[in-house]
């Protein structure tokens, strides 16, 4: 059971707790700070002194004061005025992911929120009620402004929401529940807009991903090694001991285990070739960077999920600070970096295939016999090629980029919430490369034969034949590399 406002929350719980596998709930400890700050809210929202966002206009409207009769009117005109996201909908785990950490944001106890209005997104979370929030929007500032409107525009009836796969508008969903939407009174619309838990959802989906391509990368690059009949020597502990990187380190040890116990290694143990091409002598060294900066991220990320990033932030009976902990940088540039790193594993990948496809070392051309009358496996890594110059284009980092918004007030964003999609776009590519490097490495691994390989690596060739044969002649290879997709996609091989 996970605590909202009082455990620490990580990638692996948030995801836990979007597939219903582990309960959230809000405790009483977690329930008495939350009325605690409410009640410092209304204090303040009553008296004659100027508050950011409690008694005031907002962005470049904060010196504008605002009277207590109209501060629920100004609540909802914000919700409503900040809805202007464009584009597809985003992924419903995204969506509940946002709610997830705008929860645990909130009930720690400095943002103000009633204890009714995080009930209510607890009660959308426990029943799989989906907002729809459009994709594009937000600059990754002042929160990410857009999408948080529009996903808690069914708090107050406006909007819609996906509801046992349909979608019906919140007034429909309400009339049909015999429920009331809410009234949201000072500070709270501000609380749940203002924070950074779109680019926040992205980057949490984004390496829960990665996490297991990083480790689908190794199983593709040793296979792809066997294919190739490559040296092992490159992965010996104290070559990485003396240049002890920890990503290096970590996919050296994993190579080596996943050619324990491997026949064909054994069989050119001391053959006459002096060395492999970097896209196999060098896995460690690059598929260990990109761990490197997934680390990072994550670290980035968990610090994040813990924290209040909402404004102003409520500290006393008297005192709301407006600062700037909504502002997506933190997460944004590391987000940035994490791309480039997925997109360097495909980069890699690529070149392997590549490799396969030569000739060389007791391989056929094209990995077939029968050359010319077959075009064996050749065109496969047109597509490869295709998708690493896709991921190189969506290299750039938003993060570089600026403009200024709300008449200047906002004169320095993040862009991250367009680092968080980009990232998650480069994933999608990643995940249909290495299907067609796992592909040709068990085409490779074939000419290999009787020779047998580890044990992790022959479960790993038994899954890919369950549902693509061995290639003998040309044949239809589309549905051959989409039923590949889908158990990278089913994350069906066994990693570690």
């Amino acid at each position: 059971m996970f605590k909202y406002g009082i455990d620490h929350l990580t990638v692996q719980q948030a995801m836990a707790i979007v597939r219903g596998e582990l309960r959230a709930v809000l405790v009483e400890e977690a329930i008495d700070k939350i009325n605690a700050c409410r009640e410092k809210v209304e204090t303040m929202a009553s008296g004659n002194n100027p508050v950011y966002g409690i008694n005031t206009g907002f962005g470049p409207l904060c010196d504008t004061q605002i009277t207590p009769e109209e501060t629920n009117i100004l609540q909802k005109n914000l919700l409503i005025t900040h809805a202007v996201g464009v584009g597809k909908p985003i992924d419903k785990t995204l969506s509940k992911l946002m709610m997830i950490c705008k929860v645990h944001a909130l009930s720690q106890g400095y943002s103000g929120v009633q204890l009714e209005v995080i009930n209510r997104i607890i009660y959308f979370i426990d029943n799989d009620i989906i907002p729809i929030v459009p994709e594009q929007g937000s600059v990754g500032a002042s929160g990410d402004l857009a999408p948080l409107s529009h996903l808690f525009l069914p708090l107050i009836g406006e909007g819609e929401l996906i509801v046992n796969g349909s979608i019906v508008s919140a007034k429909e969903f309400y009339s049909q529940k015999q429920m009331a939407p809410l009234e949201l009174k000072a500070k709270e619309g501000l609380g749940l807009i203002n924070g950074t838990q779109f680019i926040l959802a992205h980057t949490i989906l984004g390496l829960s991903r990665m996490e297991y391509l990083l480790d689908l990368a190794d199983v593709a690059g040793a296979m792809s090694l066997e294919g190739f009949m490559g040296s092992a020597s490159p992965f010996r502990e104290e070559i990485h001991s003396i240049r002890p990187h920890k990503g290096s380190l970590r996919v050296a040890e994993r190579i080596r285990f996943l050619l324990t116990d491997s026949e064909n290694v054994k069989v050119h143990e001391h053959c006459q070739r002096v060395q492999d091409p970097y896209s196999i002598r060098c896995i460690p060294q690059v598929h260990g960077a990109s761990r490197n900066a997934w680390s990072h991220l994550n670290e980035l990320a968990e610090v994040e999920m813990n924290s209040v990033t909402d404004n102003p932030i409520v500290i006393s009976d008297e005192i709301a600070i407006s600062g700037g902990n909504f502002h997506g940088q933190p997460l944004a540039m590391a987000i940035d970096y994490a791309a480039l790193a997925a997109s360097e594993l495909g980069n890699i990948s690529d070149r392997r295939c590549y490799l396969m496809l030569e000739g060389k070392y007791g391989l056929p051309r094209l990995l077939t016999v029968n050359g010319g009358l077959n075009s064996g496996l050749m065109i496969p890594q047109y597509t490869t090629a295709a998708l690493v110059t896709e991921n190189k284009s969506l290299c750039f980092p938003p993060s570089a980029d600026s403009i200024p918004t709300s008449l200047g007030q906002e004169d320095h964003v993040s862009m991250g919430s367009i680092s968080g999609r980009k990232f998650n776009q480069i994933l999608n590519n990643l995940e249909k490369i290495f299907a067609i490097e796992l592909m040709y490495a068990a085409q490779a691994m074939e000419f290999r034969r009787p020779n047998k390989f580890s044990p992790i690596i022959e479960q790993n060739f038994s899954t890919i034949r369950k549902k693509v044969d061995k290639l003998e002649d040309d044949r239809l290879l589309k549905d051959d590399i989409e039923a590949m997709v889908k158990l990278v996609q089913d994350e069906a091989f066994i990693v570690r």
